[in-house]
């Protein structure tokens, strides 16, 4: 099943991440498990960038799911840009979408992916509205 990343997203964040060697599997090519792992930096260096990192005494982001089309193989060496976007933004929740790029080939698309974020008290494990300065950025 291959998920659609919509064309009406907001640009927010992007970052330059090196391959390493022990990102590589038995096969020669990054393991698809840490395609994960890009998306995940990224995602939570805008969190952090635009004041939403979790507070675990109160409150903050949680994924509730996560995808990834993988369009080709990642090698060793190089270096990568992901590239964050938002949108949909609900009550408690936004979609975030991610596409990944090697630097020296910019406009190759290597996978593109996303995922559901929620606002939650962490104590109550209960959604919560969006904070206003968060909405902002996603509306």
């Amino acid at each position: 099943m291959r998920f659609i990343v919509p064309e009406e997203k907001r640009f927010t964040h992007e970052t330059v991440i090196p391959l390493r060697w022990g990102d590589m599997d038995a096969m020669g090519h990054v393991n698809n498990t840490i395609y994960f792992r890009y998306f995940e930096t990224t995602r939570l260096e805008w969190l952090y960038r635009v004041g939403g990192p979790p507070d675990l005494a109160g409150r903050g982001a949680v994924i509730v799911n996560a995808f990834c089309n993988f369009v080709r193989q990642l090698e060793y060496p190089g270096d990568i840009v992901v590239r964050h976007y938002v949108c949909n933004p609900g009550r408690s929740s936004f979609d975030t979408y991610l596409t990944l790029e090697r630097v020296d080939q910019p406009g190759v698309l290597y996978a593109e992916g996303g995922a559901t974020t929620v606002w939650i008290d962490f104590k109550a494990q209960k959604s919560v509205p969006l904070p206003e300065a968060i909405r902002q950025l996603i509306a």
